[in-house]
């Protein structure tokens, strides 16, 4: 056995959601120790030379990085194994683009395009809420931070609204029934809807069942459920499908549709 901790990563071993082809090469690259799980992020090196075209190989992605260029989350960063996440803000002020990390409809880690607005801020999920050290209280969200003296009110599983520039919260959205989430793991990873029941399980783990504004139903677990609104108004802008996922057949017939083929319905 090596000692240490592992360095490297063949590419069939690596999430799907990466999209690596198999015969570009056998390894892929191994994010580095961070605020998301290895197999729930996205690499920087992926972000730019995979989805942004910007480079062609991983000396280049150095190249850019190494300039100051690229900041996750208002900070610079410039591992190009960096571990950007869900929800997190991607800045590149030299071509002034900001992306956020969000999920496709079928799962997939996709870059979705904001504005310098909507990139002054980002959600996290409370995952504890506890008082430390002469009764301090705090709380941990999913993206690794610890938030001192929140609002009284906010509890595990609300979602938080975090000012990027200053670390602090601005705002949050409680875990109710009707309100607005998107599914960040599981079968359903992607799928947008509004929370319309919660079972309880103690003992085990609680159910939480989300209708899509198709009128599809599902069920995931509480842990897998991240709220990004109240009601119907969204906190994020979604990417194309809205969260909706579709049937084979619709995406056959949608396909077609584009390409000016006749479409037949079948009785």
């Amino acid at each position: 056995m090596a000692r240490g901790p592992k360095k490297h990563l063949k590419r069939l071993a690596a999430p799907n959601h990466w999209m690596l082809d198999k015969l570009s090469g056998k390894w892929a690259p191994r994010p580095s120790s961070g605020p998301h799980k290895m197999r729930e992020c996205l690499p920087l090196i992926l972000v730019l030379r995979n989805r942004l075209k910007y480079a062609l190989t991983k000396k280049e992605v150095t190249l850019i990085l190494m300039q100051r260029l690229v900041k996750v989350d208002g900070k610079v960063r410039t591992d190009p194994n960096y571990p950007a996440g869900f929800m997190d803000v991607i800045s590149i002020e030299k071509t002034k683009e900001n992306f956020r990390l969000l999920f496709d409809p079928k799962g997939r880690f996709t870059l979705q395009r904001i504005t310098p607005e909507e990139a002054k801020f980002k959600l996290a999920r409370v995952t504890r809420v506890e008082t430390g050290n002469q009764g301090i209280p705090y709380v941990h969200t999913d993206d690794g931070r610890t938030i001192r003296y929140p609002d009284p009110a906010i509890s595990i599983h609300d979602t938080v609204k975090i000012d990027i520039e200053s670390g602090k919260i601005t705002a949050f959205i409680p875990f109710e029934v009707n309100n607005l989430c998107m599914i960040v793991g599981g079968h359903n990873l992607g799928r947008v809807g509004a929370v319309t029941h919660r079972e309880k399980h103690p003992g085990s783990f609680d159910i939480v069942h989300v209708t899509d504004t198709a009128g599809h139903q599902f069920a995931t677990r509480l842990s897998n459920v991240f709220i990004i609104g109240k009601a119907s108004q969204t906190f994020v802008s979604l990417p194309a499908g809205k969260g909706v996922r579709r049937s084979r057949i619709d995406e056959r017939n949608a396909a077609l549709k584009k390409r000016g083929e006749k479409v037949e319905t079948v009785a």
